[in-house]
């Protein structure tokens, strides 16, 4: 469910974040943007956030066909999904019933533009619930109009962490953080 953002400061974002891992991603994020709006991916410093790289995942954005394509996704984020994310489109990831949902989403994120931020159930997979965080970043290779997004998923699944089985992605508890 989509809830209309708050127009705050990025601080009050960060404040909102529980996982240490995540809010190292989300200030290597603010230090990229140098006082732009948003980072471009290019900006983002892989040893600020080297020990956070297997839980980021990383999509572009293209504004006239408004399609996203995998850029990245980290070791642990590649692993629950059973693929690399790289080169393939959005609806190759996630399943066709969850699509619409997860593009209006990172949509939002790209164009508003705004912070995401959600806790608690994350996924499901194989019979069991992963439980966690996970935030969304807006990237802009201007700085201004947004061409990417840049997640995080900070988990732990009970049991460990099985790759077999399809992946399906929830949400307790979303947050939206307007950066406009």
């Amino acid at each position: 469910m989509l809830t209309a953002p708050q127009k705050v400061d990025f601080r009050v974002f960060l404040d909102q974040i529980e996982s240490e891992r995540l809010r190292a991603v989300a200030l290597a994020w603010d230090q990229a943007r140098a006082g732009a709006t948003m980072p471009s991916f290019s900006a983002l410093r892989p040893a600020a956030i080297a020990a956070q790289l297997p839980i980021i995942w990383v999509f572009a954005y293209d504004r006239t066909s408004r399609r996203f394509t995998g850029r990245l996704a980290g070791e642990r984020i590649a692993q629950a999904f059973n693929k690399n994310f790289r080169g393939i489109a959005l609806e190759d990831v996630h399943p066709p019933h969850l699509l619409d949902w997860i593009h209006a989403g990172m949509s939002r994120v790209v164009l508003e533009p705004c912070c995401y931020r959600s806790g608690g159930a994350l996924f499901r997979k194989t019979g069991q619930t992963g439980i966690g965080e996970r935030i969304m970043l807006p990237l802009a290779d201007d700085g201004v109009h947004g061409d990417g997004v840049l997640g995080a998923s900070d988990y732990e699944l009970p049991g460990g962490n099985a790759v077999d089985g399809p992946i399906e992605l929830i949400s307790d508890d979303e947050r939206w953080f307007s950066l406009g």
